[in-house]
């Protein structure tokens, strides 16, 4: 395809493959794919997209044209494959200059050319990384934040790799750049700072965006590019400096207004900086061991007392927490039961969170994670009373304890106190003798405290198998609470009967179930129950089994959710196959209910996927 000639025709079909005309559409796409394999094809396109005075639409169209050919047709054995001639003239055209001016045009064009590397870097282009290194030092800003935009893209690709060759390439790159990737982050960083004091936003922005980059540089350098880190002074002095921009980073929090640009990119910069540490001790847990002292003083600080108060945020809690958990929770920290086999950086490790961990320290980790996280906030409480279906599916949504808070400071709450049950079953036992007896209705604090001291009763209910005869506490406390009809009452209706159901599996007397099964049916009754799915004798159900399907056929029918759905259908499920051949009687209106549901799925494969567990116990 000469260059000269094809130009104009490419252009003009670029052109009319943008176009929302499908006359016009379609024979363009189709005259561009018989294109994509001709020689000279990626040469006009590059020449397209690189010409600021053309069109944006075309200009992006002929980018993921490109973007497309890299993965097609790039490698050498590809079939139709580009010549190597070609290449080399694309490759060098990609970083004749970085000033690309539409942001969305310069991401793809730095993602094809980390696309180009991950191919030929450093072999075929040597020169990728010495270009790049010289184009982030350049004083034009566009150029600068382009090439920092492309070295981003490019460090991230290559420690992408898996391969023994490919990682030790890599690591001799990472020894290269460090030094240079930590300075340009310390300077871009400095400069931010500065800006913000002198109360220069605009430029701020600007500097802010670039320690972002050279942070997400820095990320993938420290924890994919070393074998070792703990052997390299520059990678440690990093990462005790990412604890001290952290509280620069917060107290900078206090003084930007929430509006303005910088406040979203500052909190990335401060969430980027704990993945930092996350990832770090996600891959390196044995280098991270001097810096579990640091990274437990300083989440515990900033998420369990008055020192993160107006500055922390929800996602920043999440992440704090995160890194308690993930080193209390570590196997490379926990020594064997024989001590001599265990390594000296796992007794070492050990050793640090022993002392760390005292019974002060935990204690207070324990009161605020029940009586401060635990606490249903007033937008759950308004959520429940307007949409309770909405406020169930959020509340038990799957994977969540990694992105948000409720899930997360739960999962956090077990796993410290399985670690740590000898010291902190005292501590919850105090709290649950202390809200024995009734609670005074307009006291809405006391209602929120007795709801979440329950919730973590639930929650560790394997661990306080010895400590609690929750039978008596059944009959002596909760079945009252049961009958408690009160409006204001109602979240510890619903958190009495989660809690048993937590319970019923680990410790509950047989002779028990009917006065639960009453209580049950009472609430399913006022419409003030979360299905649970318990365990049941089938002999000590049966004089319940009509009035509970039936209030439970009402259900399915009354909620409109998919989820809702889904979990009564699998309740009811669980109902069929246990009183078999004794359901007869009572099943002729979900039969003729099921097809009618089976229409409204048909967007939720899921949902028909109950149905039919559902229709195979009815069958069998």
């Amino acid at each position: 395809m000469d260059l000269n000639s094809a130009s104009t025709v490419v252009l003009q079909v670029l052109t009319q493959a943008t176009s929302q005309d499908t006359a016009v559409l379609k024979p363009a796409e189709e005259q561009l794919k018989q294109w994509e394999t001709q020689p000279g094809f990626y040469s006009v396109l590059l020449n397209i997209f690189t010409n600021h005075s053309l069109d944006v639409n075309v200009r992006w169209l002929a980018v993921l044209y490109f973007k497309n050919g890299i993965d097609r047709y790039w490698r050498r054995v590809a079939p139709h494959a580009l010549s190597e001639e070609e290449k080399t003239s694309l490759r060098a055209g990609l970083i004749t200059n970085f000033n690309e001016p539409v942001n969305q045009i310069a991401t793809q064009i730095s993602v094809l050319i980390a696309k180009v590397a991950r191919v030929d870097c450093p072999r075929q282009w040597p020169e990728l990384i010495p270009t790049l290194v010289e184009s982030v030092k350049v004083q034009d800003d566009l150029q600068q934040h382009r090439a920092l935009l492309t070295f981003y893209h490019v460090t991230k690709t290559l420690a992408s790799k898996r391969l023994a060759a490919d990682r030790k390439l890599f690591y001799d790159l990472t020894s290269s750049i460090y030094s240079f990737a930590c300075s340009l982050w310390n300077h871009h960083t400095d400069t931010f700072l500065q800006q913000i004091c002198t109360g220069d936003e605009a430029a701020a922005a600007n500097s802010l965006e670039r320690t972002l980059l050279s942070l997400k540089v820095l990320r993938k350098l420290t924890v994919h590019g070393f074998v070792e880190p703990h052997w390299n002074a520059e990678v440690m002095g990093f990462l005790h400096a990412v604890f001290e921009r952290l509280k620069q980073f917060l107290e900078c929090s206090r003084s930007i207004r929430a509006e303005s640009i910088c406040r979203d990119r500052l909190e990335k910069t401060i969430i980027l900086f704990t993945k930092v540490l996350l990832d770090f001790l996600d891959q390196h847990p044995f280098s991270f061991t001097a810096l579990i002292q640091r990274s437990l003083e300083f989440s515990v600080s900033y998420v369990f007392t008055e020192a993160g108060e107006g500055v922390v945020f929800e996602q920043f809690i999440v992440q704090c927490m995160n890194l308690i958990k993930m080193i209390v929770k570590n196997y490379a920290y926990k020594p064997s039961k024989n001590i001599e086999d265990s390594s000296p950086e796992t007794l070492e490790a050990h050793k640090i969170k022993t002392a760390f961990f005292t019974y002060p320290t935990l204690m207070e980790i324990c009161r605020r994670l029940v009586t401060h996280y635990f606490l249903l906030t007033k937008e759950e409480l308004t959520m429940w009373e307007e949409d309770p279906e909405s406020f169930t599916v959020e509340e038990t949504g799957g994977d969540s304890w990694k992105y948000s808070l409720r899930p997360c400071t739960e999962v956090l709450f077990i796993d410290i106190f399985h670690e740590y049950n000898q010291t902190l079953t005292p501590v919850l036992l105090e709290m649950v003798h202390s809200l024995q007896g009734s609670t005074n209705m307009e006291n809405t604090n006391a209602i929120l405290i007795k709801d979440a001291v329950y919730n973590a009763v639930g929650l560790a209910a394997y661990e306080l198998f010895d400590s609690v005869d929750f039978d008596q506490w059944f009959k002596n406390q909760l079945l009252a609470e049961l009958q408690v009809s009160h409006d204001r009452y109602k979240p510890i209706r619903r958190r009495v009967i989660w809690l048993i159901g937590q319970w019923i599996s680990v410790k509950f007397k047989s002779d028990l179930r009917p006065v639960l099964y009453e209580a049950i049916r009472n609430l399913l009754q006022d419409h003030d129950l979360v299905v649970n799915d318990f365990e049941f004798r089938t002999d000590q159900f049966l004089p319940y089994l009509e009035s509970m399907f039936t209030l439970l056929f009402q259900l399915l029918q009354e909620v409109t959710q998919c989820d809702t759905k889904m979990h009564v259908l699998h309740v009811l499920s669980c109902v069929i196959e246990r009183v078999n051949m004794q359901i007869r009687p009572y099943v002729g209106c979900l039969v003729q209910y099921l097809p009618l549901l089976w229409k409204q799925s048909e967007e939720h494969n899921m949902l028909r996927c109950a149905i039919l567990t559902t229709l195979i116990h009815l069958v069998q």
